[in-house]
């Protein structure tokens, strides 16, 4: 059976196409007395309005894509749970992708998604894309960073941007177990192409240099991954003088901490103290674990980033200069 349109509707009804399609757009105005034809049209010949169409005539697709490392962590999914609640009720979808950490995948991501004439990018990026940014930019495509800015140099304007303050977060979190006495400290750091990487380092190496103890320090480069904080913990427990605390900085990185250490029999935090950047639920399971960390608020930067969006597409406040929203958060304790 052939899909009805909207010229058999318009006859139905006995009104012009134009009319349905006022009555369909909710613009302009249409007499009560119409508008209930053109419904009984619609529902008689189970008429479905194109999509591309509806999208071509507005020159929006009601659709924002969403760009983040690995969308099963609970950090992003907060994330674009806030984002969702904001955008949402406006008549927008989410696209969601995963990069997998790989510049090369969001690379091809971001110009999939520009495709697809999505309305706007939201990116948490990888590294190395800034080029193909620059050609999206230059092609009107609205792009909003998320959790981490771009790398450093290139032509590429200033985009909005929602993020954390990392080096004071990861400079107090570090300072929270120098104060406990500890000296000889772990770091489990993520990938230092990424800003949140190097960031995050830089606000350690600051507190351990403070404290003048920053020869003692035992450093792991990770990949924000559960396993590369498992991978960290063996390599720590190798070490002739082994370290009497860890501060890990993702909390999927964190995660991998825990489950090494209790499946190596360790206390937490008689043998080895802890400290997170991010919360891990996990740490929930522990019995007194007074496990440090940064108190994360992915959802109200989601929130934030929602209103930034939807103001750019509305084309709000266009002279305006970029978005730069920092997040400074406080450090728990879990016990």
């Amino acid at each position: 059976m052939s899909k009805a349109t909207i010229k058999q509707v318009a006859a139905e009804a006995d009104v012009s196409t134009a009319t349905v399609s006022r009555v369909l757009n909710d613009n302009g105005y249409v007499s009560p007395e119409v508008k209930e034809r053109v419904f009984a049209a619609i529902a008689k010949l189970n008429y479905q309005p194109s999509a591309i169409a509806r999208s071509l005539k507005q020159d929006k697709t009601f659709m924002i894509g969403v760009i983040a490392p690995d969308i099963s962590n609970p950090y992003f999914m907060g994330i674009s749970r806030g984002i969702e609640d904001v955008v949402g009720p406006e008549g927008f979808q989410l696209l969601f992708c995963s990069s997998d950490e790989a510049p090369e995948k969001e690379t091809r991501l971001l110009q999939l998604l520009h495709e697809k004439r999505v309305d706007a990018i939201v990116l948490a990026t990888s590294g190395g894309s800034a080029a193909a940014i620059d050609a999206l930019i230059g092609n009107g495509q609205r792009i909003v960073l998320i959790d981490r800015r771009l790398e450093a140099g290139g032509e590429t304007p200033a985009l909005d941007l929602v993020a954390e303050d990392n080096a004071s977060c990861a400079y107090d979190l570090t300072r929270a177990l120098l104060d406990d006495g500890h000296v000889r400290i772990g770091i489990v750091n993520g990938l230092t192409r990424v800003s949140t990487g190097r960031e995050r380092l830089e606000g350690v190496l600051r507190a351990l240099k403070e404290r003048g103890v920053e020869d003692k320090l035992l450093l792991y480069s990770g990949d924000f991954s559960t396993e590369g904080g498992m991978r960290a913990v063996r390599r720590f427990l190798r070490e002739k003088e082994r370290p009497t605390a860890i501060v890990s900085l993702n909390n999927r990185m964190s995660h991998g901490v825990l489950l090494e250490l209790v499946r190596g029999g360790l206390r937490i935090p008689g043998d080895m103290a802890v400290a997170s950047f991010g919360e891990v639920e996990a740490g929930q399971l522990l019995k007194e674990p007074r496990l440090y960390y940064v108190d994360q608020a992915p959802y109200e930067m989601g929130l934030r980033a929602g209103e930034i969006l939807l103001r750019r597409i509305r084309g709000e406040n266009g002279a305006h200069e970029p978005a730069n929203e920092i997040f400074r958060h406080e450090i728990k304790q879990m016990h």
